[in-house]
């Protein structure tokens, strides 16, 4: 009787996750659905060197750097990714898997990590953000929306634009400004939205660095960076395979997350 009992609850301990992994897969590949459908139907576009007049220096050499003349505009994009995640300053690392997919002609990105303890969704889909944190796959522990969520996740968009650069191309609704000879202004209008960053370029006409303000949970807006590295070329496009992503708070650097990119593609519109 109380061997059949164990049995049971051991049953029970290992199937309840599997159960919540397999919920939260389908929930993720409805989003990713609903991302692709609402994008419609795209007009093909190309990227030419006449586009590059006017724009300040360094952000005119990083596009003749990343991209060539007659680039076709990433209209889909979807990668997966490894690395390490803190929930907390004073926490230890974990290890975390991603997959991640996004539409450019109508921003919008959708993104699962997951982890030996949670697994997470982040998204900005229809004009609105949400993120939802799960724990063990079963219980849920966040679900944030709102203003400050739309604002966090329209920057992430933006700011993840650096792995399909035609998205940062100039357009009535995204602006490039001189700041000095290695620093740009990148802002970005959407929605009643004002977002921007503050771009530096390193010697090699890469974009390295991308600072702004952004909201830390219920918290005012506070300073955030994200750096990032070792670009590769994917599909023709040189674009960083490494990110990482800090707060600056007043007793210093917390870099909760370091991301490096395992697989990437374009104009896919179907989840892995």
């Amino acid at each position: 009787m109380i061997a059949t009992l164990v049995i049971a609850i051991i049953t029970l301990l290992v199937l309840l996750p599997l159960t919540g992994r397999a919920m939260i897969n389908s929930r993720f590949k409805g989003d990713v659905r609903r991302l692709f459908e609402q994008t419609g139907s795209l007009p093909e576009r190309n990227f030419s060197y006449e586009q590059l007049e006017g724009l300040p220096e360094p952000v005119r050499r990083y596009f003749l750097n990343v991209m060539k003349a007659g680039q076709p505009y990433i209209r889909y994009v979807r990668l997966k990714h490894g690395g390490w995640f803190k929930t907390g300053k004073d926490r230890k690392k974990m290890n975390i898997e991603g997959e991640q997919y996004f539409t450019t002609s109508k921003p919008g990105f959708v993104w699962k990590g997951k982890t030996s303890l949670f697994t997470a969704r982040d998204m900005y889909l229809n004009d609105k953000g949400r993120l939802v944190v799960s724990l063990f796959s079963l219980i849920r522990i966040v679900n944030e929306k709102g203003p400050e969520v739309n604002q966090a996740e329209l920057l992430r968009w933006l700011g993840e634009s650096v792995w399909f650069p035609t998205n940062l191309l100039p357009r009535e609704n995204l602006h490039w400004s001189s700041i000095d000879e290695s620093h740009a202004r990148l802002t970005f209008e959407y929605k009643g939205l004002s977002i921007y960053y503050r771009v530096t370029f390193n010697a090699n006409n890469e974009i390295v660095k991308l600072e702004t303000e952004r909201y830390m949970g219920d918290e005012d807006l506070t300073p955030w960076v994200g750096e990032v590295s070792e670009y590769q070329e994917v599909e023709g496009v040189r674009v960083p395979t490494v990110i990482k992503a800090s707060w600056i708070l007043e007793d210093g650097k917390y870099t909760y997350g370091h991301f490096r990119v395992r697989r990437m593609g374009y104009d896919v519109p179907q989840p892995y």
